[in-house]
């Protein structure tokens, strides 16, 4: 970047909060001691936490004396602790990477977790409180390996550029926890004790999402675009067990997406949000490939789109709501839905847009059908924009909110043909956005605006440029995907290429397939560890067991339902095929043929039960 931005991040970085960048893990026989080991560092700090009980001491001194240590470890950073049935538990980085910058500092993604394990108690437990904190500690385990979890040691990723610009100044020298949003912090819950205890400078804040930077030079200057999406916590959850919106209207799979250009001094900030449609409605997996969506009828259903949108307004200014779902089958009758109650909320532009059938044997082109709708409204709404002397030029005054189903594959590849007519504009004037077509507004207009571009010049008439653009939201599509769903996004290659491929057909029918599998056998316990870590659920010895199951639910029914079914098939086959010779082989294959079309009946009726479902929490 250019000299003055490099010298503002230097100025300002004097004044600001940093975190210890590197500790040590010193393991005694009563006591885990977390240390500071930053070479730079001014305020050497230590941490025990006692083996037995969980109890944080904090000391002042590093250096403080506990001994000789029996294991001796390098960690990055504590993310914090949880307190279950039998002790506490404290989770901690054990191994990260360098993926980039923002806005000048180091960001860090984390590509290990450990939890140290506090819990002298469990000898002293019940037998279903042993069985209930063996279970718990499954849940931990699948938390450790959390995918697109970032973070910086000296700057807030969950505010993005415009809020951090107007914050007060003195804001930004406060701890970073202290500065984030905190719907966007992962950890949030498991940072309690740690605040207690006021361990500042050990409290990182973690966000889920993506985080892809691209660098590239322009008129023999270094440019770079950043693409960071940011993931609610409120309403955490994966694809098929967090639907629409709770009776708080916080809604599901809501993600904030920052596209960040600089360039000579320039800073420029484009904000999309998504989340799923807003009203209360759930689609209950029951080993159909696609389970039927029911909208739950409820009386506060107005009032939850209501705080929806109020809330959306408040922190962005105009919101312009587009829905991309079908307008047929199940999803016509939600789509239906959505609409009916966004009639009451005028101050809202609501665009339904049939992604399927306007689009059709893969004819894109007519998502210009929908930018022409839009385009008044993202005219109006802007982007932000400083200068070297962080002057604010412009400010973004709303934003699109886009849905499909699962604000993936539909919502992925409009944004970003939104992104991509936004390179096109011939701006005709240097302030906000002149008239145009829809969606040609951002990236291309910016860059315009820097004068990077002359007002007939686009990113797409410079090939490397436009390459490492779309493989920026392919990335950011498949993680965000990833953390939902459990696979990579569908339809990758229409953002990389325009058009469907061979290879991303089969791709795409690879993914759908362990989509069917993870939702239904194994997305129950990805969503107990979710509700378990965002504390959702608080494990308490003075309640009921979850666990404590009966019905189909006391026993894993499908492996033996899948034994018979397979076991069935192969007996009818060989019977029928010896039928020929000997008569009774006849009757052993109506005989065994009943039985599979009996066990498949069964299995059929009963789906729900035979799926991985979660148990400590409810779906609202």
């Amino acid at each position: 970047m250019s000299s003055s931005m490099e010298e503002g991040n230097q100025s300002s970085s004097s004044h600001l909060f940093n975190l210890h960048r590197k500790m040590e893990l010193q393991e005694f026989p009563d006591k885990f001691v977390i240390r500071s080991v930053d070479s730079e560092s001014q305020r050497l700090q230590a941490l025990s936490i006692d083996r037995s009980d969980g109890i944080i001491t904090p000391y002042q001194f590093g250096n403080s004396c506990f001994g000789t240590p029996n294991k001796v470890s390098t960690i990055f950073g504590v993310v914090g602790t949880i307190r279950l049935l039998a002790g506490t538990y404290v989770l901690v980085i054990t191994s990260q990477k360098e993926v980039g910058a923002y806005l000048g500092f180091p960001v860090f993604r984390v590509m290990s977790m450990k939890f140290l394990s506090c819990n002298e108690a469990l000898k002293l437990s019940t037998p279903q409180e042993k069985r209930d904190e063996a279970y718990f500690l499954s849940l931990l385990r699948t938390v450790e390996s959390t995918p697109g979890l970032y973070y910086s040691y000296e700057v807030d990723l969950t505010l993005n550029l415009q809020r951090t610009c107007k914050l007060a100044e003195g804001r930004m020298s406060k701890p970073l926890w202290k500065q984030a949003d905190p719907r966007f912090v992962w950890n949030r819950n498991l940072l309690e004790e740690l605040i207690e205890c006021k361990l500042d400078a050990f409290i990182i804040p973690l966000i889920q999402g993506s985080f892809q930077t691209v660098e590239f030079m322009l008129k023999d200057s270094p440019a770079k675009i950043t693409l960071i999406s940011r993931r609610c916590m409120r309403r955490l959850g994966t694809r098929m067990w967090r639907r629409g919106a709770n009776l708080e209207g916080d809604t599901a799979n809501f993600i904030e997406t920052e596209q960040l250009l600089e360039f000579q001094g320039y800073r420029s900030s484009f904000l999309q949000i998504r989340g799923s449609i807003p009203i209360l409605w759930e689609q209950i997996v029951d080993l159909s490939y696609k389970p039927q969506l029911k909208i739950i009828n409820h009386e506060e259903t107005p009032k939850v789109v209501e705080r929806h949108f109020h809330d959306l307004t408040q922190r962005y200014g105009e919101i312009m709501a587009v829905d991309l779902t079908d307008k047929h089958g199940d999803e016509g009758q939600l789509s239906s839905a959505y609409a009916a109650e966004m009639q009451n909320l005028p101050h809202v532009r609501y665009v339904s847009f049939d992604f399927h059938h306007c689009c059709r044997n893969a004819n894109f082109d007519n998502l210009n059908l929908l930018y022409d709708q839009i385009s008044d409204d993202i005219k109006k709404q802007g982007y932000f924009l400083i200068n070297s002397e962080r002057e604010i030029l412009l400010e973004q005054k709303g934003v699109v909110r886009v849905n499909c189903i699962d604000c993936l594959d539909r919502t992925n590849v409009t944004q970003v043909h939104m992104d991509y007519c936004i390179l096109d504009l011939r701006v005709k004037h240097v302030t906000l956005l002149s008239q145009s077509d829809l969606g040609r507004k951002s990236l291309n207009t910016q860059l315009q605006r820097m004068e990077a571009f002359s007002p007939s010049e686009s990113i797409s008439s410079h090939p490397d440029i436009d390459e490492k653009f779309k493989i920026l939201w392919v990335e950011q599509g498949d993680e965000i995907s990833l953390e939902y769903s459990g696979t990579h996004a569908l339809k990758g290659d229409l953002v990389r290429y325009g058009r469907q491929t061979v290879s991303g057909l089969i791709k795409d029918g690879m993914s759908a397939l362990s989509r069917y599998y993870l939702n239904n056998f194994h997305d129950g316990i990805r969503q107990d560890a979710m509700d378990l870590i965002s504390g959702r659920y608080t494990a308490n010895r003075n309640s009921p067991s979850p666990f404590q199951l009966n019905g189909f639910e006391s026993f894993s029914y499908l492996p033996v339902a899948s034994t018979l079914i397979i076991g069935g098939l192969t007996l009818t086959t060989f019977t029928f095929n010896q039928a020929g010779r000997h008569a009774h082989h006849f009757v052993s294959s109506v005989f065994w043929a009943g039985l599979t079309a009996g066990v498949m009946a069964l299995v059929k009726a009963n789906g729900r039960q035979f799926c991985s479902r979660p148990r400590l929490c409810s779906l609202l």
